[in-house]
Formats: structure tokens, sequence, C-alpha cells
């Protein structure tokens, strides 16, 4: 599903910690991190995508987590033209992200990377609330920092939030 701008709707998860920590977790076979994400399918909401994309890609149910917020609107990336697939149609020219803050709630033994029979991960850990910043591959950084400083006074909602400055 393309939008007539050529984006594809999708879910952003950001999970954190009560301490404020995020996972970030590495796509497989690659020395490539980012925040779990996926596509939304036709009939499906935001929401729903994000409880669909949060099995699939780290094995966490809803029980396991809190919603904490979204983002108000639509983050857009532009792919590099080299990822453009310009022979399908429509063609896909990016992304457009509805960001989730989720707290987990259960126990870290419920993430699982291997549930599903494609994983997207193949390791993961917890990092430092900016850090995602400085390694996530250039073309998403902008929507990155959108997304983590909309929804940064939903970690940290008793206002100890750790000072952010560009990298």
């Amino acid at each position: 599903m393309i939008d007539s701008d050529g984006y594809r709707p999708n879910v952003g998860i950001i999970l954190t910690k009560p301490d404020g920590r995020l996972l970030w977790a590495r796509r497989i076979h690659q020395d490539a991190w980012q925040f779990p994400q996926g596509g939304i399918r036709r009939e499906e909401t935001p929401q729903q995508a994000m409880y669909r994309e949060l099995e699939e890609e780290i094995g966490l149910e809803p029980q396991h987590v809190d919603i904490l917020g979204a983002t108000r609107g639509w983050l857009r990336y532009r792919l590099p033209e080299r990822y453009i697939r310009r022979h399908q149609k429509p063609v896909c020219v990016g992304q457009k992200q509805v960001w989730f803050m989720l707290r987990l709630v259960g126990e870290e033994r419920f993430v699982r990377l291997d549930l599903n029979s494609k994983p997207e991960f193949d390791n993961w850990r917890w990092v430092e609330y900016w850090h995602p910043l400085s390694e996530v591959v250039s073309f998403k950084r902008n929507v990155y920092e959108k997304a983590l400083k909309e929804l940064a006074p939903l970690a940290f909602p008793g206002g100890n939030m750790p000072t952010y400055s560009a990298r």
C-alpha cells in the first residue's frame, strides 16, 4: 500500500524501560541497528499494525507493554535513490510513519527475536535514550530525531530527561 506521494504507511516502535533506556535491535546478518518498525496493512489501524509488528519482530504481546503515546502525525523519510525500485508499480520513494512509545511491563525474557520464520533482527540491547541518533542509518536519522524529541516527555514523566545535543 503506497500513498499518492509514493510513501508506504508504516509504524515505528520505541520500547523503553522505566529507567529511560531503549530497546535497540540489530538487523539480521548486518551491522545495522534500528528500532522495530513495519508496514501498515490495508484495513489495519496504526495501533493494530504496531501490536502485530511488536510480536513478529521482538516477540512481545500486548500484555508485555503499556502504550505511553504516539506521534501526532506522520513522520516521513525518503529512501536514497539506490533503494528505490523504479520497476515496481506504484513506486515507493520512502516511508511515512506513526511512532509509538511503549514501556516494557513484562519481563525481558519475553523479548524473542526467533519467533518469526523470517526474523528481522539477530541481537538487541538496551541503550541510552539519545544513542540511536548516533548509530541509525543516515537517511532515517531526521525521523528518529523528531520521534525521540516529541515522545521524550512520555519516557521521562518526572522531568529528568537526559540532555540532547545534536551530534
